[in-house]
């Protein structure tokens, strides 16, 4: 597998921070000496990573067009995680699970903001199908802020299996859905949840939909049909973490 080109502030320093090991060389960018750039050299240099500061035509040329903050670091590929480690993870939690599903989510920019609004939330896990499903993406990992190098994405080939396999364990799964008749403030979002977004325009699935333990709604007092999938992912995880914390 070929090398990884993380870019942005908040990415590279999570990287540096939680898994040091991957990072084999960091570009940054020449005339910028502000704070921010600091830290990520000091994280650099106690882990011995070799840092080259260069012109910003050589950033562009590595990620392109996006937006890379000045840094961009090289490293070897992460781990990938399967459905063995899913379940893995959810018997050693000393806690209710805590899990985001989305169903299609294909845009990077929204599953990066759906992995930080996750991560923030304390979600344990997301989960996500391999087929018809972005992943995490250069430009996913930078939208995410950091939350994509310290909450685990598991790829699954079949979503609707997986989803009968954490029912088996005890996950309760809420699927939202506009025509849902419970509001996400009627749910009881305590114990073992997992959250079940649907994709951009589409939504959830009729099969992920019908594998659901139950359907919720944002309530919508506007004129406006349908929120963002980062922004409904937002409020949903976050009654659940209002109710949980109870």
């Amino acid at each position: 597998m070929k090398n990884e080109h993380i870019f942005g502030l908040h990415s590279v320093q999570a990287l540096l921070k939680s898994a040091p090991q991957r990072v084999l060389e960091i570009f940054m960018v020449q005339g910028r000496n502000d704070q921010r750039l600091t830290k990520i050299l000091n994280l650099a240099q106690s882990n011995d990573i070799s840092c080259k500061v260069v012109e910003r035509k050589k950033l562009d040329e590595l990620v392109g067009d996006e937006n890379h903050q000045g840094v961009v670091a090289v490293c070897t590929p992460g781990e990938v995680h399967d459905e063995k480690f899913l379940f893995e993870l959810i018997d050693k939690l000393s806690e209710p699970a805590f899990i985001l599903i989305l169903d299609g989510v294909t845009d990077p920019h929204n599953l990066g903001a759906c992995m930080r609004t996750a991560e923030a939330a304390g979600v344990h896990v997301v989960v996500v199908p391999k087929d018809k499903s972005v992943g995490l993406t250069p430009v996913a990992r930078k939208v995410a802020c950091g939350a994509a190098e310290v909450l685990p994405l598991v790829p699954v080939t079949n979503l609707a299996r997986t989803l009968k396999k954490l029912q088996e364990k005890g996950v309760w799964l809420f699927g939202a859905a506009g025509e849902a008749e419970q509001s996400v403030y009627q749910a009881n979002l305590t114990g073992n949840v997992g959250i079940l977004m649907g994709a951009e325009g589409d939504g959830l699935r009729r099969l992920t939909q019908e594998t659901c333990d139950h359907l919720v709604n944002i309530p919508m007092a506007g004129t406006v049909s349908s929120l963002n999938v980062s922004v409904a992912t937002g409020v949903v995880l976050f009654e659940a973490v209002r109710q949980r914390s109870k």
